[in-house]
């Protein structure tokens, strides 16, 4: 009798503490090694690290990773964060580049060219809530 593995999703919820995007990379990498999918890792951890880096320095409050398994073998990395305003050139345009000397503006660039797609939710405030946005991108 075959076996059916369950889809499988983890949260990390994290503070606002400079060694948070660290610390959420790492549990990706064990996350992803136990349901045996390290060659997907290196792309994924690119994911993580641009948008819980976005979350960290655009946002002042925790924010949380969210690692799902979703069919056809794709895997999404999302990271929710409690300000509801969506980053110019994340969904839609895709916004001006920085030019090359820049120190930095090209995470949500790396974003959306390594993912197969990406999207937004805007969450409102309803009971216990906690409103913001989640960001997401999928890669295979």
């Amino acid at each position: 009798m075959a076996t059916v593995t369950p889809p499988w999703a983890y949260t990390l919820h994290l503070p606002h503490d400079p060694h948070a995007p660290g610390i959420a990379r790492a549990t990706l990498r064990s996350v992803l090694a136990a349901h045996g999918l390290s060659d997907v890792a290196p792309v994924a951890e690119l994911l993580a690290s641009e948008l819980l880096t976005n979350a960290h320095l655009h946002t002042r409050g925790p924010y949380a990773l969210r690692l799902r398994e979703m069919d056809s073998g794709r895997l999404r990395v999302a990271v929710w964060d409690n300000d509801p305003r969506v980053p110019p050139g994340f969904a839609g345009a895709d916004g001006p580049v920085p030019p090359p000397d820049a120190e930095n503006g090209r995470g949500l660039h790396l974003v959306r060219a390594f993912a197969d797609s990406v999207g937004v939710s805007v969450l409102r405030e309803l009971g216990a809530s906690k409103g913001g946005k989640l960001l997401w991108a999928e890669c295979r």
